[in-house]
């Protein structure tokens, strides 16, 4: 039987609260359209005990991102295990639940929202973005990336992002084609770049010796070589 007795919560877990109501809220709407009155509401305290926790809407506004940043971060994270274009087409399923779930919260996230152009918010981005190129390359097995093979994986995980900035302004293509599409984008640049520099001819080969005929490597072979015919 409840007493109707509310918990009283130490500073740091209604902080915490604060951040995941207002992450929840952002999911949803952008953040501009989100006030601080509906984040009260919606954590059950007042506006002003709001303001005791955040000095504003622009702090928990950051908050909430830095939360979401490290949880974006982590969807690249991948056991080394088995065939590299099944590893990256689950690193881009669970990258694209984050971009469908907290759609208005990612666009806000890449764009800058309301705190455009701020340190901080740049800050979360290019750490989003590094933990990504960090787990690639575990992925890969390559502690000293060539200068090409950092240039391909950074052009792809921009591809990624401005796909999926796209893809939420009306979801026009279907998104299990496009994690599929990425894995290729992901092959397609390392081969180009493989034509270039023998390096990346080791890299490539590399990404191809366990790949099996259903994988998605050799999908998009079969697909290119059935425009030829």
């Amino acid at each position: 039987m409840t007493t109707g007795v509310r918990r009283r919560m130490g500073v740091e877990e209604r902080r915490q609260q604060l951040i995941g109501v207002a992450l929840e809220l952002f999911s949803r709407r952008s953040p501009d359209d989100v006030s601080i009155d509906e984040i009260a509401s919606a954590a059950g305290i007042s506006r002003p005990l709001v303001y005791h926790y955040f000095p504003g809407k622009l702090s928990l506004y950051e908050a909430a991102l830095k939360r979401a940043a490290e949880d974006l971060a982590g969807r690249f994270a991948e056991p080394r295990e088995g065939p590299l274009g099944a590893r990256l087409l689950r690193v881009m399923r669970r990258y694209f639940d984050f971009v469908d779930a907290h759609g208005p919260g990612f666009s806000a996230l890449m764009r800058g929202g309301p705190a455009a152009g701020s340190s901080a918010t740049n800050a979360l981005v290019d750490s989003v973005r590094q933990a990504a190129y960090d787990q690639i390359l575990i992925h890969l097995g390559v502690t000293e990336p060539p200068a090409r093979l950092e240039l391909v994986i950074r052009s792809w995980i921009s591809l990624a992002e401005s796909t999926a900035l796209i893809w939420l302004d009306g979801r026009r293509i279907p998104r299990a084609e496009l994690e599929v599409q990425l894995v290729h984008d992901f092959a397609a640049l390392a081969a180009v770049s493989a034509a270039y520099d023998e390096e990346m001819s080791a890299v490539l080969r590399g990404m191809l010796k366990e790949e099996p005929a259903d994988g998605p490597f050799s999908d998009l072979v079969t697909r290119l070589i059935a425009l030829g015919t």
